[in-house]
């Protein structure tokens, strides 16, 4: 079953596209990561699954419905973010207590339990507490509520190393002992590859990836060498990324497409081949140029 399919979809801010022809399918019980520089339109894309905004053009269904203003959504949806709203008025415990009413499969000894490990105090009002300790309390929220689709934009912000690690533990511990589909959009892939089932990279609003994590990590392979060799047999492949180490040597990326025959000839020209980590993938093929920063400093 599908939880998400989106067919063309568009969101137009003024003369700037935040998605553009967006079409791809999220099936259920995966945990997904939405991977994408600043600005490719993660955040809209997840507001409108949740909801929150009504695209421009295109299709999407949630659960097989128009997710826009639906009540049905809305009630197995929960989208967590940096920008979360909670009454001023309550105290953290009182939040907890209220979110049960709220989320029909609220499980309140694991947020019980989660707000104690983390050393949140009942007493405490939410607009009180720091960045790192309002993203561990709306990770708390998020995973409690155990919504059938829950979705994490950039929840991480302002949390310290060790409780990054943590919450990440915690998730994949909770998703096994009840499934659901979960979005996560991060901009630490490296922290994340191991909990991912899929990705889905975004590059200037448009579904430029959409894989199993474990093919990603096959997808690209670097090349190493004298920069002659490089350029030579480079000549007729995908090159997504190069840049030049040392005087007359280059390390290069070119997609993993490669033949036996083409192992041998770089093998042969006295070239290295090494892995690409799936987070490098990302970064070189949503960069504006092959180079990368090293680009700027060319001169004419």
């Amino acid at each position: 079953m599908n939880v998400i399919e989106c067919r063309g979809l568009t969101k137009v801010y003024g003369r700037t596209k935040a998605l553009n022809n967006l079409s791809f399918t999220i099936e259920e019980n995966k945990i997904t990561g939405l991977i994408g520089r600043n600005g490719t339109g993660k955040t809209t894309l997840l507001k409108i699954i949740a909801g929150f905004l009504r695209e421009t053009s295109g299709e999407i269904k949630v659960f097989s419905e128009m997710p826009f203003n639906n009540l049905m959504v809305s009630a197995n949806v929960i989208y967590i973010n940096d920008q979360m709203n909670f009454p001023t008025a309550l105290t953290l415990k009182e939040i907890l207590n209220v979110s049960a009413t709220f989320y029909e499969k609220w499980n309140h000894e694991l947020a019980s339990r989660l707000f104690d490990y983390f050393s949140l105090q009942s007493t405490h009002y939410y607009n009180d507490l720091s960045k790192g300790m309002k993203s561990t309390f709306n990770m708390i929220v998020g995973l409690s509520a155990r919504c059938a689709l829950t979705m994490f934009d950039e929840p991480t912000t302002g949390m310290d190393a060790a409780v990054r690690k943590d919450f990440y533990r915690a998730l994949l511990k909770d998703y096994i002992a009840y499934p659901r589909t979960i979005l996560l959009s991060s901009h630490h892939l490296n922290e994340i590859e191991d909990i991912l089932e899929d990705i889905l990279l975004i590059k200037e609003g448009r579904e430029h990836l959409h894989m199993p994590i474990s093919e990603l990590k096959e997808w690209a392979i670097g090349i190493q060498g004298l920069t002659e060799n490089v350029m030579e047999w480079t000549q007729d492949k995908e090159v997504i990324y190069s840049k030049n180490i040392g005087l007359d040597r280059t390390y290069a990326v070119v997609r993993n497409n490669l033949s036996d025959n083409e192992y041998q000839q770089a093998n042969a020209s006295g070239l290295s081949l090494t892995s690409v980590s799936a987070s490098d993938v990302c970064v070189y093929v949503t960069s504006k140029t092959k180079g990368g920063i090293d680009d700027v400093f060319i001169k004419d």
